[in-house]
Parts: C-alpha cells; sequence; structure tokens
C-alpha cells in the first residue's frame, strides 16, 4: 500500500504527490467561479483549498490512494488534480468502500488533452495497485465536459445517483479493460 502518491510521468505531465508550495496555485483553480461552477457550485476560499490538499496527502497514507497534482513538465506549472478517493459519500446507490475516481482541472489547460492525459495514467496505475472490479465517479448533470472525458476513459453511465439530496450522474469503469 502506497504511503504517498507516486510519481508518474506522461508525455507532458508529472503526476506527483502534493506539497505545500501547490497552495497557491491549487487556491487558483479551486477558487476559479467556473471551474467549480459543477464541483459543488462555489469556489473554494484559501483555507478550505488548504483543508483539500491535506485530505489529498492524509487520504494517500490511510488509504494507499489518494490525489495526485498535476504538473505540466512544460513549465513546472501545477494545473490540477486527479485520483482515487473513499469520501465516505452518502448517496443511493452507495459507492462505499470503492475507489471514486475524480478530477479537477485549471480553466488554463481545459480543451488541451491534459485531463484525459492525467486520468489515464491514473487509471492504468489503479489496474495494478488497486486492482478493482470498477471504478465509480460521479458527475454533475450539467457538466458535459466531464461526461464527455469519463466516456473518453472508458466510464460508462449509470441511472442518476441521488448525493446531497440532488440527483448526480453515476458513471462506471470496468477494472481492467
Amino acid at each position: 500500500m502506497a504511503s504517498q502518491a507516486p510519481l508518474i510521468e506522461t508525455e507532458r505531465l508529472l503526476l506527483r504527490s502534493f506539497a505545500a508550495d501547490d497552495l497557491n496555485a491549487h487556491a487558483a483553480t479551486l477558487g476559479d467561479e467556473q471551474v467549480m461552477l459543477h464541483i459543488g457550485g462555489k469556489p473554494l476560499n484559501r483555507e478550505d483549498t488548504w483543508r483539500r490538499l491535506l485530505s489529498s496527502v492524509g487520504m494517500w497514507q490511510l488509504m494507499g490512494m489518494g490525489a495526485w497534482a498535476v504538473e505540466r513538465k512544460s513549465d513546472g506549472r501545477m494545473v490540477g488534480h486527479c485520483g482515487f478517493f473513499q469520501f465516505e459519500r452518502d448517496m443511493r446507490p452507495s459507492i462505499l468502500g470503492e475507489p471514486e475516481m475524480g478530477w479537477i482541472l485549471d480553466r488554463s489547460v481545459h480543451g488541451q488533452g491534459i485531463a484525459f492525459e492525467a486520468c489515464h495514467a491514473a487509471l492504468e496505475w489503479a489496474e495494478t495497485a488497486i486492482g478493482a472490479e470498477s471504478y465509480p465517479a460521479i458527475i454533475d448533470l450539467e457538466n458535459i465536459a466531464s461526461m464527455k472525458l469519463a466516456e473518453r476513459l472508458g466510464f460508462v453511465r449509470q441511472g442518476d445517483a441521488v448525493y446531497r439530496d440532488s440527483p448526480i450522474a453515476l458513471f462506471r469503469r470496468p477494472g481492467r479493460l
């Protein structure tokens, strides 16, 4: 079981552990109203971003999985994160105990294939390190871009779920494609 995010290198990216120095870039992304429109509906402040960063680091130590900071190799800029989570979500149908996949990328890299490249690499890692039967992902019903990304990654839309008393799209990707 990994106690921190393993380093993964792709053609354009490094997927790596979060560091304290990532706070400014992470806060800029999670504080962007457009980025967060379909992820809770409101931007996060610096304090809440810091807590998210700490939770990403802690998830690796407790669960052997978590989020990677996604760094662009060309300029060393952190442009988002992706990974696998155990958020203990109270939702129907339940996904408790399953490695939920999620991603949030900075608006400056939307439409460049960065999210696909990062998530594809993370899924390849998961096939060996986690080896789950399937990987769920939940996506806001209006987040068409994330739904298209999920489908491109091999996720299939299931019936809608209910999370925090609202409908949400539930996608599932079979393990070991």
